[in-house]
């Protein structure tokens, strides 16, 4: 059988199998565009236990794309607090604000005009093209290409783009339309996060695809799929200050870099020590009172790794280049990004 073939015959089998065990995730239930949209972007990097708290939040505060569009950016970064990787909350409200001037406040159904919206690349456009709109595209992930890989034995480099272009140019030959389409790419992503999951040996003896597949069929199914390792993480030493005058803490909107307009406590780069601290904090316009030394953290990205120490001080005056919050304002008013949660823990101590 051809490759071809093997993808063509699998197709009744997965949709048939979602039908039946699908798992009832609250986006599911109303699969619009809008939702599927923000679904998609959230589930990006983080795990679906984690995202439905958020989801709910998220679509209670802005129920249409034009809320969205509207939203004030201090309120959408606060709900999108804790799921990280914030360019998406910032590339959802751009993407809102083209909708609601371009297509009427409707996402388009097409994924080449998906494509046009920031934020939105071939999976994301897939996604919703199939899910919300019956359309044949695929929607290619990790979980894809595993359950691909697996059942063709194809030992392409999943890390490498072109594998990824050929097997979605080579699903869209074979996929459906309609209703058909939706559960299919629902349907392969949850093969691959319950059925043929990452981490461990494949569940064959539960999989629908069993009596097809190259790599059951031949014993080989662990083997796939082929990923080169990634590149290791820049480290970053960094020292973090938590600024007090009062019982208010000096933060700052950060410009540039990673987590650009999320609100940090002041940090500079290396680690220093007590006497450099001091230093640091004079440079800044304000004259420290006591220093003290306050909690270490890491915190790991996609590409780099923040190793952070971290000291308190106590000042007489605040800095006008600041905002001074006490610690039950920072919590309740300034999204702070997960990779400080530790010192602004401290704040509340």
């Amino acid at each position: 059988m051809t490759d071809t073939a093997l993808l063509e015959a699998a197709v009744p089998l997965i949709t048939a199998w979602y039908r039946d065990n699908g798992r009832p995730l609250p986006w599911r239930e109303d699969p619009s565009p809008y939702h599927v949209w923000i679904s998609e972007i959230m589930l990006q990097q983080t795990r679906i236990e984690a995202v439905i708290p958020y989801y709910a939040r998220f679509l209670d505060a802005f129920p249409t794309v034009r809320d969205l569009a509207d939203c004030d950016d201090d309120r959408l970064m606060k709900l999108w607090e804790g799921l990280g990787y914030y360019s998406r909350a910032r590339n959802l409200k751009k993407a809102a604000i083209a909708v609601a001037e371009n297509y009427g406040g409707e996402l388009p159904e097409t994924a080449a005009e998906l494509k046009k919206l920031p934020g939105i690349g071939d999976y994301t456009a897939g996604a919703i093209a199939s899910i919300a709109h019956g359309q044949p595209e695929p929607a290619v992930d990790g979980n894809v290409m595993r359950v691909v890989s697996r059942l063709l034995c194809d030992g392409g480099d999943i890390a490498d783009p072109a594998v990824k272009k050929r097997m979605t140019a080579d699903l869209r030959e074979i996929y459906p339309m309609g209703d058909e389409s939706r559960c299919l790419t629902e349907g392969i992503m949850e093969l691959g996060e319950v059925i043929c999951i990452p981490s461990g040996a494949p569940r064959c003896g539960s999989c629908p695809l069993s009596g097809i597949c190259r790599g059951h069929l031949t014993g080989t199914a662990e083997n796939y799929p082929f990923k080169s390792p990634k590149k290791p993480r820049k480290i970053e030493h960094r020292t973090v200050f938590l600024i007090r005058c009062g019982t208010k803490y000096a933060i700052r909107r950060r410009t540039e870099g990673l987590l650009i307009g999320m609100w940090e406590f002041p940090s500079v780069m290396g680690h220093l020590s007590s006497d450099e601290c001091a230093d640091a904090v004079r440079e800044m316009g304000m004259e420290p009172l006591a220093v003290e030394k306050s909690v270490t953290a890491k915190h790991i990205f996609t590409h780099a790794e923040w190793h952070m120490i971290g000291y308190a001080v106590d000042t007489a005056a605040q800095s006008r280049d600041f905002v001074w919050a006490d610690a039950g304002e920072i919590r309740e008013n300034y999204a702070i990004p997960t990779a400080l949660k530790k010192y602004a823990a401290e704040t509340a101590k």
